[in-house]
């Protein structure tokens, strides 16, 4: 990874800032402290961004390039759009980071530092900008939530369709697991009273 100092706050970075969709919002002035808890982050192809279980405070958003989202080393999904943010479970909820996230093939980020408050002037300023970013982060997880719903919905579908395509249990067969069950029964009883 090659990671920059934390951003300044100068006219360029924030026209850069505009250009994530989730930051359009933002005032020029919460645009600026943003920028002193950021640093850009560079990646190289399958470099890890986030380890599942670990403890940091570290939100992102995708400038450029694609990340690989896993849990238990199964593929969740890949993301490539602009300024997605990721990172942000661990933020909300306090807990340990619950998939890792790698690069697929060079990839930039905002990183944003929610630890590093104590860069702002005041803690006023401090959470009026994590009230912001609060935000972004609900309406990214609203959308993500939307989905996981329609992809559980066709699961269970695909369930229910498989389900039907698997023959039932003709009586025969069913007699002879009745039996079956019957005799290891009697077994059973016989070994333990010694009959």
């Amino acid at each position: 990874m090659i990671e920059s100092k934390y951003l300044k706050a100068d006219v360029k970075n924030i026209q850069q800032l505009c250009t994530i969709p989730a930051l359009k919002s933002f005032e020029t002035e919460d645009l600026a402290k943003l920028l002193k808890l950021s640093k850009i982050r560079q990646y190289a192809d399958k470099e890890s961004i986030i380890q599942e279980g670990a403890t940091d405070q570290w939100l992102y958003f995708l400038l450029s390039g694609k990340i690989r989202i896993s849990k238990n080393g199964v593929l969740i999904c890949t993301i490539d759009n602009t300024g997605e943010v990721f990172g942000e479970m661990r933020i909300i909820d306090g807990l340990s980071r619950s998939t890792s996230i790698h690069a697929e093939g060079p990839t930039t980020c905002l990183a944003v530092d929610t630890s590093a408050k104590h860069r702002l002037d005041t803690d006023e300023e401090s959470e009026n900008l994590l009230t912001l970013l609060y935000k972004v982060m609900m309406e990214y997880i609203s959308v993500r939530l939307r989905l996981s719903n329609e992809k559980l919905i066709e699961a269970q579908q695909e369930i229910a369709r498989l389900k039907k395509c698997i023959p039932a249990t003709k009586p025969k067969d069913q007699k002879k697991q009745a039996a079956h069950k019957e005799f290891v029964y009697t077994g059973i009883i016989e070994t333990a009273t010694g009959g």
